[in-house]
């Protein structure tokens, strides 16, 4: 792979957009993604504007001051920090002087409006440098011009213009000309070494507001005539609405009425309390329209499938029948995992006013311009007509990727005729919900002659399955005869993404399976995964994904720094290493016997995503995923009886607690490579961290999650294992 280029050169003039402003200042127009789209023209009186006129431009005002208008949502992944600094970098202002603000939603401006994936950093990082450049350069040219000098002659540092005769300006003293100029050609991007903003721990810019209970959150909102909505839904997936009574509900005190809107019911108050209380005087017929699924029938329904031969193959590479045909020693294992809800701190909630003016929408979305187009659609409205603001999350994981919360706002208001604020219970947000599927999967390897010759996986996953990139992960590439197949199962329960999707479980697997792999061969454990990376290095084959160097550098410090092998007697250690959204990662967990139970003591942590932006927020998500992770393959349990979740709330639904966190000492390999996601990579591979390193301390392996259910675990006298 090549390093970040220094240098770019390409037509600025599709690109950007300036305009003088009336009351002194210049906006720039940026498109984070693509160049800005034809047409696209700035706003010109500052008089005029307010932050939802103009979220698609960086703001320079004549007192040097700069505003970036951060267009992505933030869900607590921090780019409503990160992406604001690379423009600052390039631009060359100090931070203290960066006023952030969030963007709505602008398909004229933007593409990717998405928190998804962890790739809202590694899809603007060029993009977001090449638009501080331009600015910095249109103000330099300015300045040159002011003092009849070339702009070569001229430099920048923290938002002033020096020439070589020692003359200063501050980018407020020219910004007016520099609106008038024309746009450059060419721009170069600062070298690594010169960098003062990136690679530099910045706080996240809403912490005052966040600490201090200002209104952030979707759950702040408010406007005049707003009432709220709690929404009686379908208690069993498979059923319908048949008939309900809503007399006991309008005599709660603050109830305003009550309407049916497809199979739901939505009750509609002054105040969230008295909404829930007039839902819970509800009386309602439920039928069954279709299978009322049970947790039961998953489990012998996905064990089927991987006994079966219905597969779609996503990748298949030699002969895996020959190869387990002629092999010397086999192993094969089956994992598997329940489904999971998202429980966010912050539950499910969108505020919605339809008119026939406009439709506006205000609140925590992960994809504001599908959630748009599809109210659009619901209420056969033009798109044009959606006017989206977003609101910072608490929390998504997935779950605010699926806009029905919105939907449901959008639908109410239409038929109220009122602002409307549909506001989910924690009950609701558990109980009806779009969930991690359940998956089973079957890992089976072949070796001959000492050598890893064959690997087959099998995935059968309820509703949906394993995206194309990942069987070209790890250790695609590295076995000759290496095939990957999925089937599922149609199910009436709703499924969809769910943090670091498929990875999430499948990292678990897989790296469990090498750890009892290299036994059977008996072989070192971490020089197993170091053959299998030789086999890869020079390799032509543009599917694989993962870099075999930079995996196997952070295998090794992840050994140095972890102290592997040499812990004293009592201190039990599991390794992993897995590849995902696009960074590579090595954790190893160290586990002690307190009165014969497990107990995680600290995960070192070893990330390779490139360039660091902001080092603070990077420890944030590193160490959050490590302990999400370990959290829920220890506890997290979570099925269907007849339709119905066998959890509500978290008095039947077991979070990981602040005292059973463990330590996560996180190290970052330095590189110059373009920085990848964050919010994800860390989190997949510490379920299998901690359950090898609960075989090195027990003698026991897992294949189910999650683990607190093993009883051949539960040693110690509270008879749960403690994170």
């Amino acid at each position: 792979m090549s390093t970040q280029r220094t240098s770019i050169t390409f037509s600025r003039r599709s690109f950007m957009k300036t305009s003088s402003l009336a009351g002194g200042g210049i906006l720039i127009g940026f498109n984070l993604f693509t160049a800005c789209k034809p047409g696209t023209k700035p706003p010109v009186d500052l008089a005029e504007l307010n932050y939802n006129d103009f979220n698609a431009f960086i703001k320079i005002a004549d007192n040097g001051a700069v505003t970036i208008f951060s267009p992505n949502p933030e869900i607590g992944q921090g780019v409503k920090t990160s992406m604001p600094m690379i423009i600052a970098e390039e631009l060359d202002v100090a931070w203290k002087d960066v006023y952030v603000q969030q963007g709505i939603l602008d398909t004229n401006n933007y593409t990717r409006q998405v928190a998804g994936g962890s790739q809202s950093i590694r899809f603007g990082w060029n993009p977001l440098r090449e638009t501080g450049a331009t600015a910095r350069q249109m103000l330099i040219n300015a300045a040159a011009a002011r003092w009849g000098v070339s702009p070569s002659e001229c430099t920048t540092s923290e938002g002033v213009i020096s020439n070589a005769a020692g003359d200063k300006l501050g980018y407020g003293e020219v910004v007016n000309e520099a609106a008038a100029l024309e746009i450059p050609e060419e721009v170069t991007l600062k070298d690594v070494k010169d960098y003062k903003i990136i690679g530099t721990d910045a706080a996240n810019v809403d912490i005052d507001e966040i600490i201090t209970g200002k209104p952030l959150f979707g759950l702040d909102y408010k406007s005049e005539g707003m009432v709220i909505a709690s929404v009686m839904r379908p208690p069993a997936f498979g059923q319908k609405l048949e008939s309900y009574d809503d007399t006991a509900s309008k005599s709660v005190e603050g109830v305003i009425e009550v309407l049916q809107f497809g199979d739901k019911i939505a009750v509609l108050a002054k105040d969230t309390w008295s909404a829930m209380k007039g839902k819970k005087a509800l009386k309602a017929e439920w039928k069954a329209d279709s299978k009322l699924e049970s947790t039961e029938d998953h489990d012998t329904l996905l064990l089927g499938l991987l006994d079966g031969n219905k597969f779609e193959t996503l990748r298949a590479d030699g002969n895996i029948k020959k190869a387990f045909a002629q092999a010397d020693k086999v192993l094969e294992r089956t994992y598997e995992s329940p489904f999971l809800p998202h429980n966010c701190l912050e539950p499910m909630n969108f505020y919605a006013n339809v008119t026939p003016e406009k439709i506006h929408l205000v609140g925590p979305i992960q994809t504001p311009e599908g959630t748009a187009k599809r109210i659009a659609e619901l209420l056969e409205r033009d798109f044009e007509d959606v006017h989206l603001e977003m609101t910072r999350m608490g929390g998504g994981f997935g779950r605010r990727l699926y806009g029905d919360f919105a939907l449901e706002a959008a639908e109410i208001s239409n038929l109220a005729n009122k602002p409307v604020k549909v506001v989910f219970s924690r009950d609701d947000d558990m109980a009806d919900g779009i969930y991690r599927p359940a998956i089973k999967y079957r890992i089976k390897a072949a070796v001959k002659d000492g050598k890893v010759t064959g690997y087959h996986l099998k995935e059968a996953a309820i509703n949906s399955n394993m995206y194309g990139l990942i069987p070209n992960f790890f250790p695609a590439g590295a076995i000759e005869n290496y095939q990957v197949d999925v089937a599922k199962y149609q199910s009436n329960i709703t499924t969809g993404a769910w943090r670091a999707p498929y990875t999430n479980f499948l990292a678990f697997a897989e790296q469990s399976f090498f750890d009892e792999l290299a036994e059977m061969m008996e072989v070192d454990r971490i020089q197993l995964r170091l053959d299998l990376l030789q086999r890869v290095k020079g390799t032509t084959d543009e599917r694989i994904q993962y870099s075999p160097e930079r995996m196997e550098k952070v295998i090794k410090t992840a050994v140095e720094k972890s102290g592997w092998g040499t812990k004293p007697e009592g201190v039990y250690q599991g390794f992993v290493n897995y590849y995902c959204h696009n960074s590579h990662v090595a954790e190893v967990a160290d586990v002690v016997l307190e009165n014969g139970t497990p107990v995680v003591k600290k995960v070192t942590c070893v990330v390779d995503c490139g360039i660091v932006i902001n080092p603070l927020g990077a420890l944030n998500q590193i160490e959050g995923g490590v302990i999400d992770g370990i959290g829920h393959a220890m506890y997290g349990d979570f099925g269907f009886k007849d339709g119905v979740p066998i959890a509500t709330n978290f008095d039947k639904y077991r979070l990981i607690r602040i005292n059973e966190a463990p330590i996560v000492e996180t190290h970052l390999m330095k590189n110059e490579f373009s920085p990848t996601g964050l919010g994800e990579p860390t989190l997949p591979p510490a379920g299998g961290a901690i359950a090898n390193a609960f075989k090195a301390a027990t003698g026991k392996r897992l294949y189910k999650q999650p683990f607190s259910k093993y009883p051949e675990l539960l040693k110690g006298p509270e008879k749960e294992i403690i994170g």
